[in-house]
C-alpha cells in the first residue's frame, strides 16, 4: 500500500498542508473542526482506498494540521472556503469531487447554497454535517474544550459510538498532541471568543437554500451519531435536485473512521457513477 505523499505549499502567502496520493480525477477531502484533528487523523483508512481510482487531495484546513494558525474574526468560515478555493486554483484543479466530514461538509453546503459558489464541485459528499447540531454535553466537550487529555477524551467518547476509542490510551493521546501543537489550541479557541455580556453564538443551523445545488450529493448519516438527530441526512438530501442519503450502521459522527470499508465502498460507487 503506497503511502500518501505529505506536501506544502504557499496559498495566498498561507502555508498550507496536504496529504495526495493517486491519479486520475481529482477527490478533495475537508477533515472535521474538533480540537486535534487533521486531514491525516481524519482521512488516514480512506486515502488508499480512494486513490485506487482518484487522484485525493486530503486538505489541512487553516488553523489545522500543518497549515497556518490564523483566524478571522469577522468570516472565520468563509476564509476557509476562500482559503480551499484558492488552493485548488493553486494546483491548477478546475473541477473535483469533493467530501467533507462534520465542519467540512458544513463548509461544503455553505458555498454550495450561496448565491456565487466558489469551489469547483463536480460533486458532493458531506458526512455528518449539516443537520441541526444538538445541544448536550456531547457538543459542549467539542465546544469548551480546555486542552486536557481529560478533554480530549471527552472529544473522542462524543465522536464515536464505539466505546473503544475513548478507552484507547495511544489513540487519545495522539489526538490530545495534535491538539496542542504550536498555534493548534489557540486558532480553534479564539474562534469561540465573545466579548463579555455578548450571548453565544448560535450553533450552525441546518436551513438553507438547498434547491441552489446542482451537482450530485450525496449526505451520509451516522446511525450512532451524538451530535445529529436521526434522519437528518434524508430530510435534507430530499430538498437537494440530484441529492441522495445514506445510513452508516454502527457510526457516531465520524463513519469513515469507525466504519472505513463501509464508506469506502460507498464512496467509490457514487464517484464511479457520477464520473461515468
Amino acid at each position: 500500500m503506497t503511502e500518501p505523499a505529505s506536501k506544502t505549499l504557499s496559498v495566498d502567502g498561507l502555508v498550507t498542508g496536504y496529504l495526495e496520493a493517486g491519479e486520475g480525477d481529482p477527490v478533495v477531502l475537508l477533515h472535521g473542526g474538533e480540537f486535534g484533528v487533521s486531514a491525516q487523523i481524519g482521512w488516514e483508512r480512506n486515502i488508499a482506498a480512494l486513490a485506487s481510482r482518484y487522484r485525493v487531495l486530503a486538505l489541512d484546513m487553516l488553523g489545522f494540521g500543518q497549515s497556518a494558525k490564523v483566524i478571522d474574526f469577522n468570516d472565520g468560515r468563509g476564509m476557509r472556503i476562500r482559503h480551499i478555493a484558492r488552493f485548488c486554483e493553486t494546483l491548477g484543479i478546475e473541477s473535483a469531487h469533493f467530501v467533507g466530514n462534520s465542519m467540512g461538509a458544513v463548509n461544503l453546503f455553505v458555498d454550495a447554497t450561496s448565491e456565487s459558489p466558489l469551489l469547483p464541485a463536480r460533486s458532493l459528499v458531506m458526512i455528518c454535517g449539516g443537520g441541526e447540531i444538538q445541544r448536550n454535553e456531547h457538543s459542549a466537550a467539542l465546544y469548551d474544550y480546555d486542552a486536557t487529555l481529560a478533554g480530549m477524551r471527552r472529544i473522542v467518547e462524543a465522536l464515536f459510538h464505539d466505546p473503544a476509542y475513548p478507552n484507547d490510551e495511544a489513540y487519545v493521546q495522539r489526538r490530545y498532541e495534535s491538539s496542542i501543537a504550536p498555534g493548534a489550541w489557540e486558532a480553534l479557541a479564539a474562534a469561540r471568543f465573545r466579548r463579555p455580556g455578548l450571548e453565544a453564538p448560535p450553533l450552525p443551523s441546518s436551513k438553507r437554500t438547498y434547491e441552489r445545488i446542482e451537482v450530485p450529493t450525496l449526505v451520509v448519516e451516522g446511525a450512532c451519531d451524538k451530535l445529529l438527530p436521526d434522519g437528518w441526512a434524508a430530510e435534507i438530501a430530499a430538498q437537494i435536485p440530484k441529492g441522495r442519503s445514506a445510513v452508516i450502521e454502527q457510526a457516531g459522527h465520524c463513519p469513515q473512521i469507525e466504519q472505513p470499508d463501509a464508506v469506502n465502498e460507498l464512496l467509490l460507487a457514487f464517484l464511479d457513477e457520477v464520473s461515468a
